[in-house]
């Protein structure tokens, strides 16, 4: 019979041996998926466009990386959000506010790892057809506005928190709230009247302008916020270190001065990439909060 100090020690053993092979096994698991690098995206825009920005990137990763980068849009916001927390990706481009999500529902395991430029000084506009009389927040009372996703930053968090600091509530003060799923479409609703007024991301707002697919003497920007961080490359806590460091590397490494990245940080919206860190998002989280949102 094993005496307690032995059965104690046999037990640590065992314990030891287990927690060994779990994981090997863990690291066996990514080591099989690590071969292929999963990427996605929020839905900001159509999948053909997805696809068109951010396949370039997505090659360039592969060869920095020296691996296999699969590109795959998804239908909506939320099913980016579980795709990492979930780890059915490896690599996604979040918003601010969808980073936020993943990091609530993963239980704080979703690292930021890069942001544009741009997304350290972030700002939304509010467009109205030119005929509409509206110039102002305070003008959208009694009308129609458009949102973009529930779970965008720029496409309706930010902007609900202005319009809430302004002293304007979207559901007890506008005829009808809007949720078009996406800035293109949010363009499109104003433009059709569909409805009078809608909110959505700058760099969008400016894409359209600069490729001339929206008249500005037709509809037109009458409001852009304050500025605010913004999206970002986010990965699973779980993604081995170096692995981390590796695709933050190279996303940092993208030089506008090189003719092939600069056409990845074009399509990207993008002057270059800088690093991030968790505690850019805490202001998103609380506006969240306070918009009722979370």
């Amino acid at each position: 019979m094993l005496s307690l100090n032995k059965l104690s020690t046999s037990r640590r053993a065992l314990m030891a041996f287990g927690m060994a092979s779990a994981l090997a096994l863990s690291g066996q698991a990514w080591a099989q998926s690590g071969n292929v690098l999963r990427v996605t995206t929020i839905p900001e825009e159509a999948a053909t466009e997805q696809i068109r920005k951010f396949t370039p990137l997505a090659n360039y990763l592969s060869q920095a990386l020296g691996m296999r980068v699969e590109f795959n849009p998804v239908n909506d916001y939320p099913a980016a959000v579980e795709a990492l927390v979930n780890k059915r990706v490896d690599l996604v481009w979040f918003g601010g506010f969808t980073h936020v999500q993943a990091n609530r529902r993963s239980g704080g395991r979703i690292v930021p790892l890069a942001q544009r430029e741009e997304d350290t000084r972030f700002q939304s506009v509010f467009i109205a057809r030119t005929n509409s009389g509206i110039t102002s927040l305070n003008d959208l009372r009694g009308r129609q506005v458009s949102f973009g996703s529930p779970s965008s930053t720029s496409g309706h968090l930010m902007p609900r928190s202005f319009l809430l600091a302004a002293g304007i509530e979207p559901e007890r003060d506008f005829r009808r709230v809007a949720f078009s799923g996406a800035h293109d479409a949010t363009i499109a609703a104003v433009v059709s009247g569909r409805v009078d007024a809608a909110a959505l991301d700058i760099t969008v707002w400016r894409m359209f302008v600069e490729q001339n697919r929206v008249d500005t003497q037709q509809v037109n920007v009458f409001y852009t916020t304050p500025p605010f961080f913004n999206y970002n490359w986010s990965v699973h806590a779980d993604m081995p270190a170096d692995l981390q460091q590796r695709i933050k590397n190279a996303l940092l490494a993208l030089d506008p001065a090189n003719p092939e990245h600069a056409e990845i940080l074009r399509l990207n919206r993008a002057t270059r990439y800088v690093p991030t860190q968790p505690e850019n998002y805490r202001g998103l989280e609380e506006a969240a909060r306070s918009a009722g949102l979370l």
